[in-house]
C-alpha cells in the first residue's frame, strides 16, 4: 500500500471540495511519511492490490459501487473511516430506539411503509402492510408540525416540516422508494451540534436555525449540560465505533433532546461554520487520518473473521 516510502491516504468525495482539498492540505504539507489524495476507482477485481492505507469515505453511502470497494478495502487491509460494515445499518430509527432503550431524551419517532419499491413485487408481497395507513393516528401520535425526513443516517438528505395529515401525505408520495421517518419537532431556538473525531476529541457548536449557521459561542449555556452533551456524544461514537461523527441535541427549558445520534459524513464547510470551527475540525481529521496511517487498528467486522 505505501508509495515511494509514504503512507497513503485517500479520500473518496462527492461535490464537496473544501474539506478534503484542505485536509489533503494538511496532510502533505505537515506530516513526514504520509501523501493524500483522491481515491481513483474504475472497476475493481478479486485480485485488485488497494492502493491505499488509509480511506476516508465520504460518499460511500450514496454510491453503491463505492460501498463495494471500501468493503473490499477493508478486507484487503486498507483502514476505512467511518466502518463501511456499521454505517451500511446505521438508520435513524434503531439509533432512535436504542437511544431510548439507554435512557436518553428522544422526540416521538415512527418509520413508515415505502410509497415505493425498487424491486418487482406483486400485490401480495405486501400482505403484511395494513391499508389504509392511519394518517391521524400518526400525526395525533408525533404532533405537529414534525419532520418528514430520510431513515438513513449521514448528510442532509430529504427532509421536511408537516404540519398536518394533507401536508404528510403530498411529501410521502414525493418519497418514492426512501424509507422515511416522522419525528417530533421540539421547539427551542438553542440547537447544538457535537462532532467527535477519534472517539475522545470534541467540538460544540451552537447552531442557529435563524441564519442556519453555526455559531461561534454560547455565553448563556450551562457548563453541565455541555458536558452532557459531549459526554453522550462520546458515548454514542464509541458505541457505534465511529471515528468521525456529529450527534444534534435540542435544549428546551431544562430539558436535552438528543434529535440525531449518528451522522458520519456531515457537512463540513465554511459558509456553514465559523472559521476557528473549520480549522479545528481539519486539523483534527488530518492528525486522525495520519495516525491511523502509521499505526492502523484492525478493522472491526460484522463477523468472526480469521484470515491467513
Amino acid at each position: 500500500m505505501s508509495r515511494d516510502g509514504n503512507k497513503v491516504i485517500g479520500f473518496l468525495i462527492g461535490r464537496e471540495k473544501e474539506m478534503p482539498d484542505t485536509v489533503m492540505g494538511i496532510l502533505n504539507e505537515r506530516y513526514d511519511g504520509v501523501m493524500a489524495e483522491l481515491v481513483k476507482l474504475g472497476g475493481t477485481f478479486f485480485d485488485e492490490e488497494v492502493q491505499y492505507d488509509v480511506i476516508i469515505d465520504r460518499m460511500s453511502h450514496e454510491i453503491p459501487y463505492y460501498h463495494a470497494y471500501v468493503k473490499y478495502a477493508a478486507l484487503n487491509g486498507c483502514y476505512i473511516i467511518n466502518n463501511p460494515f456499521v454505517w451500511a445499518i446505521d438508520t435513524k430509527f434503531f439509533a432512535g430506539a436504542l437511544m431510548r432503550a439507554l435512557g436518553i431524551r428522544m422526540p416521538r419517532t415512527a418509520v413508515l411503509p415505502n410509497k415505493d419499491i425498487a424491486a418487482d413485487t406483486v400485490p401480495d408481497s405486501f400482505r403484511n402492510l395494513k391499508y389504509p395507513m392511519d394518517w391521524q393516528a400518526i400525526v395525533d401520535y408525533i404532533g405537529s408540525p414534525a419532520i418528514f425526513k430520510d431513515v438513513r443516517s449521514g448528510g442532509r438528505r430529504f427532509a421536511h416540516r408537516v404540519n398536518n395529515v394533507e401536508e404528510l401525505i403530498q411529501r410521502y408520495d414525493e418519497s418514492g422508494t426512501r424509507t422515511m421517518i416522522l419525528q417530533q419537532v421540539i421547539e427551542s431556538n438553542h440547537q447544538y451540534h457535537c462532532m467527535v473525531i477519534g472517539g475522545e476529541k470534541t467540538l460544540l457548536m451552537p447552531y442557529s436555525l435563524e441564519t442556519g449557521r453555526y455559531k461561534a459561542s454560547d455565553e448563556g449555556l450551562d457548563d453541565s449540560i455541555a458536558r452532557q452533551m459531549t459526554d453522550t456524544a462520546i458515548q454514542i461514537t464509541n458505541l457505534y465505533g465511529y471515528e468521525i461523527n456529529m450527534t444534534e441535541f435540542v435544549l428546551r427549558g431544562d430539558e436535552l433532546y438528543l434529535i440525531n445520534a449518528t451522522n458520519p459524513s456531515p457537512l463540513i464547510n465554511r459558509e456553514l461554520m465559523t472559521e476557528p470551527h473549520f480549522n479545528w475540525i481539519c486539523d483534527e481529521i488530518a492528525a486522525l487520518a495520519a495516525n491511523r496511517a502509521m499505526s492502523p487498528p484492525k478493522m472491526k467486522f460484522p463477523f468472526n473473521l480469521s484470515l491467513p
